[in-house]
């Protein structure tokens, strides 16, 4: 089995939504859902990762992954905190540097919980639609090619890669992704929507409210929705 990657069927039912970086805006992120008319009876949330640090709600994101209409794939935020809770003191304190005090507020066990649910996160997920497979990795592709993600044999450092690297956009790298119609990240926090070759880069919440929206790309018609909230003039200097 490819524990990289996570696969889901087309929605008969409803609309598939992608979104970037949460940050633990979570009351910002139900209430550009509402401003769509996101409907959790028959449609569905993929998250680009970075369900937590800086924002007031972190703790929330057992609450959100345990909803049936809610998918995410990991990203550096959620390696950051991983790292924290099972590793050194370099570990923790790398993790406060970037948001993540909130974690040390929790109990041992709620600290665990949130651990196990954050490793099991994928890499990758892919999301049928009408029109072809959509991609979603949470920062970058280290190939042109989504079978290599299918293959599931990234190494440590190419794992890395998809949760880290800003490479593809601060080159402005325009080649298309082989073998699937689109890919979405989020990652890189800019002021609107932006496509390189079939790569859409959605992560416009700089931190909720006058900070930033967030962007709802829809994933049948790679149409993006603009949620609440202002836009960023700025875009944050910060590990993303």
């Amino acid at each position: 089995m490819n524990i990289q990657l996570r696969r889901f069927e087309r929605n008969p039912h409803g609309r598939d939504f992608a979104v970037g970086d949460i940050h633990g805006h979570f009351s910002d992120l139900a209430a550009g859902l509402q401003a769509i008319g996101f409907d959790d009876a028959c449609d569905r949330l993929f998250s680009l990762g970075d369900l937590v640090d800086r924002g007031p709600e972190s703790a929330q994101v057992l609450d959100w992954l345990a909803k049936p209409w809610f998918h995410a794939v990991r990203g550096n935020h959620e390696a950051m905190a991983c790292a924290a809770i099972g590793g050194g003191e370099y570990s923790v304190r790398f993790h406060l540097a970037n948001g993540g005090g909130w974690l040390l507020a929790l109990t041992a066990n709620e600290r665990e919980r949130i651990g196990l649910a954050l490793l099991d996160l994928p890499l990758a997920m892919e999301v049928d639609t009408p029109k072809g497979p959509v991609g979603l990795v949470h920062a970058d592709l280290p190939t042109d090619d989504w079978q290599d993600v299918r293959n599931g044999h990234f190494t440590p450092r190419e794992q890395d890669y998809c949760i880290w690297s800003v490479d593809r956009y601060q080159r402005q790298y325009t080649a298309k992704v082989r073998n699937v119609r689109a890919v979405v990240h989020g990652h890189m926090t800019i002021a609107r929507m932006q496509v390189l070759g079939n790569a859409h880069f959605i992560d416009t919440n700089g931190g909720g409210g006058e900070h930033g929206h967030f962007t709802f790309l829809e994933l049948s018609t790679l149409k993006a929705h603009r949620g609440p909230g202002g836009e960023l003039l700025v875009t944050p200097r910060k590990y993303r």
